[in-house]
């Protein structure tokens, strides 16, 4: 790319960036923009070529503290923020700050330097205006490609990869050891974590495409689908269950055995008159992982008889005589007036 194109390409426009933008936000902005149009993503799409190296190219001025003051010298100029004229002394513009002069001024030479284009009307010892551009920005005049600051700044590392696996609920709770496909049909083992949720990616760091000579292999980005469990749930790091009670075990108290996910079961404490509803907690039965262990969460579920005997029955109408008078929805009510 021919130096004068500094002048033409607004770098900050290709990247969709603000001129004032830090040097995280906008490797941040360039590493998204270089996944979304690298080549290996749009195989033989020459647009996407194009752009790919359009915003390399932007990225490596930008990124480059000393080459980014320039530029934005550079562009300053193109815009109006300096004024120029052909050589310095009366065929200037009163007030105008001539292009030697300006140039000097950077390289410490005052008024006396003298520019010509690329190819001619510059005589004997004239310093090439391309050329001292190249020189200022690490290129040589009218040079593109990979050899100058046209194109991105070191080989481009490889292209990440996005995959799928699917996990039980015990696998994803206690972790386990997947083998999936890599990018050059071979294959990866890798360890899943403990307490990993659905949904969540893991990053396999340089098991992505191949990049160029020299540069970094992509990531393998793996999102994790959790089969749901037939009887546990889960609340962050703590299991779910609901516990089926009787009647009288809710009524009267009881002690009872709750499942766990390791298959021991342990005992929980129903308190007499223990409604519908209620939680029980049973401490550090939940699941592991590098945040710490949570919880087991029993949820007590009052079970209704679908069949009575005589004698059951007949306790219950004793129940019910007692309770006359007494009307459980009566709050209900009285709060559905607020």
């Amino acid at each position: 790319m021919a130096s004068q194109d500094w002048f033409e390409k607004d770098f900050y426009a290709i990247l969709g960036v603000s001129p004032d933008v830090d040097d995280k936000a906008l490797k941040k902005r360039y590493r998204k923009l270089a996944r979304e149009w690298h080549p290996d993503s749009k195989p033989g799409d020459t647009a996407a070529e194009k752009k790919f190296k359009e915003i390399g190219e932007a990225y490596a001025v930008l990124s480059d503290p000393e080459q980014r003051k320039q530029y934005d010298a550079i562009r300053q100029m193109a815009h109006g923020g300096a004024r120029f004229t052909a050589g310095g002394g009366p065929g200037g513009s009163a007030g105008g700050a001539g292009f030697e002069d300006l140039f000097g001024g950077m390289f410490g030479g005052g008024g006396n330097v003298r520019f010509t284009t690329s190819g001619g009307g510059g005589g004997a010892g004239q310093p090439n205006l391309e050329d001292l551009l190249g020189g200022m920005f690490g290129g040589g005049a009218g040079r593109g490609g990979y050899g100058g600051f046209g194109a991105p700044a070191g080989p481009r590392p490889g292209a990440d990869i996005n995959a799928r696996t699917t996990l039980s609920f015990r696998q994803a709770t206690q972790g386990d050891t997947v083998t999936l496909q890599d990018a050059d049909g071979g294959h990866v083992t890798t360890r899943i974590p403990a307490g990993v949720k659905d949904g969540q990616r893991i990053r396999l760091r340089g098991k992505g495409h191949a990049g160029d000579h020299g540069a970094p292999k992509g990531d393998l980005m793996l999102t994790v689908h959790v089969e749901p469990h037939p009887v546990f749930g889960r609340d962050g790091n703590n299991l779910t269950v609901d516990l089926p009670v009787t009647f009288a075990e809710a009524a009267l108290g009881a002690t009872v055995s709750v499942p766990t996910l390791s298959g021991a079961p342990v005992k929980v404490k129903i308190r007499p008159g223990t409604p519908s509803g209620r939680v029980l907690r049973v401490k550090g039965r939940g699941i592991e992982s590098k945040k710490g262990t949570g919880d087991l969460l029993a949820k007590v579920t009052v079970v209704v008889p679908q069949r009575l005997s005589d004698s059951a029955r007949d306790a219950l109408e004793v129940l019910r005589a007692d309770e006359d008078g007494a009307d459980p929805r009566a709050e209900l009510f009285a709060r559905a007036k607020e």
